[in-house]
């Protein structure tokens, strides 16, 4: 049955000690992924393999975008802070810190000549940078919102920028300029790739579109159907002949001359990270929480490359269109030559720059396979690639995990492989040493007198022991039991298609852990949200941030940063446009939903305040709500 899978889930780890920020595959081999986290570590692994390759570490805040060079020589990282560090990965060391961003950097690409990386940042602006004069270059200032993606050509010769405003711009390195600003999206763009030969850029985004544009004239070639969800990463295939679009557990495949679909591959990789291809097979990565996963996609089994050919449509291999010039140039000064010379600013510091940099190397061997093969003569025998092998059955594939080692599940294990063999069970009296540091007295009740068994007094009875154990199971299993009931009925409600519906009853449910599912729910599908469901939901997220429990102020923290985010203009300019003449009845109950959005925020907003000292990821997300609520003022 596995001969004939498509797409397959190859493994799952555990990448860092907090939340993982971003995730990236090396372009070249498609065999080495880049993580960045909260712990404010960079860390390197092998598709396929379950240990870290080495951790590379410096930044003094969040990880949030990361980037391989072309050759996978070297990494570069950017961090919330705005800074960004680039290493060597062959000499093992730190290149450069490079500081100018005011804010969270989102994107980052190196220049196909290495000696140069762009980067986008929260602060709406896109520098180039010169890794040998440790320096910025140029500041390329015009996006109204956060810079999504950065991409340079094929040629070296432009940079294209994707941007929360949807708007993509080209710039002119060498002119240190504009060009053009291609602007048919209805929504913020998440992603631009250029095609590899021709002068073609195809751009991604939250409008659930793929638009594809002639850098010749600046004219939209074409665009893909709206898709269910947004579009959150595209590449074309290394020889141009289509591209892969990566959307909510979904791959598809597209030409733009004419506009068609190819092929549609379903994936269970959530909201996918990053894809890369190599060995005639589609890489993809995504990330959740403290853990990151791989999938594999056959492309010999993918049209237009396998199976049943697609009859309609021209090929885009016939195409006029004129081409890059990729060749490098000869000289240093030829290179040089190809970026502004003024603008200049000037290197700057900070503290990231010190001597907090490491470089730790977890797995000599494969590092030297991976990022030294230089060492060896030319005509040594490499170690080869094969392509990855499906699971032998059609059920998911079990995830490759990493259990913290203890002696006690050693012990476990051990004794599983000995059933035959009779144990000895020790005294009650005097029991033997527990070496995992837990106590059997921790689960046994205490109480006064002769009632229970506080460590000196008589031993409870196995039946009293497991009447104790099991009336607080029996009463947990009514409330597991309960919520899935619940969780059933608004499911039910959901997949009908009336969202609202389903909203209202996860409401009168009464119970916070329905109103948290759903809102992690609504937080992974943003283009759900809709001001009646802000209104709805305001007062349960508003009870929310008053939790104990950190997973009920995290969502509900998420939820607020979409709100402020998509419908925080929409609210204040409800609120503070002057009245209408006449009876305007859809106005009216436009108003009265952004006021008590309004006053729900401004409560929200109180709290906030009062919780500002929390530490870790909460903390960190109520101070990015703290900045959204300052634009409702």
């Amino acid at each position: 049955m596995s001969q004939t899978k498509r797409a397959w889930k190859l493994q799952e780890f555990v990448a860092h000690g907090n939340n993982v920020n971003c995730v990236a595959l090396s372009k070249k081999s498609g065999r080495v992924i880049v993580t960045g986290g909260e712990d404010r570590k960079v860390n390197l692994w092998i598709v396929g393999k379950p240990n870290c390759l080495m951790s590379l570490c410096g930044h003094t805040t969040p990880v949030e975008s990361v980037r391989f060079g072309h050759e996978e020589e070297m990494v570069v990282a950017g961090s919330m802070s705005g800074a960004l560090k680039v290493w060597d990965l062959e000499q093992a060391k730190i290149m450069r810190t490079l500081t100018g961003h005011t804010s969270s950097i989102k994107s980052l690409d190196f220049h196909p000549y290495g000696d140069y990386c762009t980067s986008g940042s929260l602060d709406c602006n896109v520098k180039l940078w010169d890794i040998r004069k440790k320096g910025c270059i140029y500041t390329y200032r015009g996006h109204k919102n956060g810079v999504n993606c950065v991409r340079f050509s094929p040629d070296g010769k432009w940079i294209a920028s994707a941007g929360e405003d949807g708007i993509v711009k080209i710039w002119d390195i060498t002119a240190g300029k504009i060009l053009t600003d291609l602007t048919y999206h209805t929504g913020p763009v998440n992603i631009v790739e250029f095609h590899p030969n021709e002068l073609l850029l195809a751009s991604g985004s939250s409008d659930r579109t793929v638009k594809f544009w002639d850098l010749e004239n600046f004219n939209m070639v074409s665009t893909t159907d709206g898709d269910s969800t947004p579009v959150r990463n595209i590449l074309f295939h290394p020889e141009g002949t289509c591209l892969f679009s990566g959307t909510k557990d979904l791959l598809k495949v597209y030409s733009w001359e004419p506009s068609k679909c190819y092929d549609s591959i379903p994936v269970n990789w959530g909201e996918v990270a990053d894809i890369a291809i190599g060995h005639n097979q589609l890489i993809g990565t995504s990330f959740s929480q403290t853990n990151v996963s791989t999938f594999v996609v056959d492309l010999k089994r993918v049209q237009p490359f396998g199976g049943i050919p697609h009859q309609e449509g021209g090929s885009n291999l016939s195409s006029s269109r004129n081409k890059f010039i990729t060749e490098r140039p000869p000289t240093q000064s030829s290179r040089q030559a190809s970026v502004p010379k003024e603008d200049v600013e000037e290197p700057t510091q900070d503290k990231e720059d010190q001597d907090n940099d490491s470089f730790e190397i977890a797995n000599p061997e494969d590092y030297r396979e991976i990022f030294r093969p230089k060492s060896r003569l030319s005509h040594s025998p490499t170690r080869p690639v094969e392509p990855f092998q499906p699971p032998p059955d059609d059920g998911d594939m079990e995830p490759v995990r990493q259990p913290a080692p203890t002696r006690s599940n050693r012990t476990t294990k051990s004794s599983n492989k000995l059933p035959a063999k009779p144990v000895a069970k020790p005294s009650p009296r005097a029991p033997e040493e527990d070496k995992s540091g837990i106590s059997p007295e921790d689960f046994l009740p205490k109480g006064g007198g002769n009632e229970g068994y506080t460590g000196l007094g008589k031993m409870p009875s196995e039946a009293e022991a497991f009447t104790t154990l099991s009336s607080g199971h029996e009463a947990m299993a009514k409330v597991l039991a309960h919520r899935s009931k619940n969780l059933q009925i608004v499911r039910a409600m959901w997949t009908s298609g009336n969202t609202k519906t389903a909203v209202d009853s996860a409401i009168s449910m009464k119970d916070p852990s329905v109103i948290v599912d759903l809102l992690n729910v609504l937080n992974l599908k943003s283009g759900l949200w809709s001001l009646d469901l802000c209104s709805c939901l305001l007062p349960q997220v508003q009870d929310l941030m008053d939790s104990k429990y950190d997973s009920y102020v995290t969502a509900a923290c998420e939820a607020l940063k979409i709100i402020l985010r998509n419908f925080g203009p929409v609210i204040k300019s409800n609120l503070t446009a002057p009245p209408s003449q006449g009876v305007d009845i859809s106005r009216e109950e436009r108003y009265r939903k952004c006021r008590q959005c309004y006053e729900n925020l401004s409560i929200i907003r109180s709290k906030v305040a009062q919780r500002g000292g929390t530490p870790e990821k909460v903390g960190q997300l109520l101070r990015e709500i703290q900045i959204l609520m300052a634009s409702m003022d």
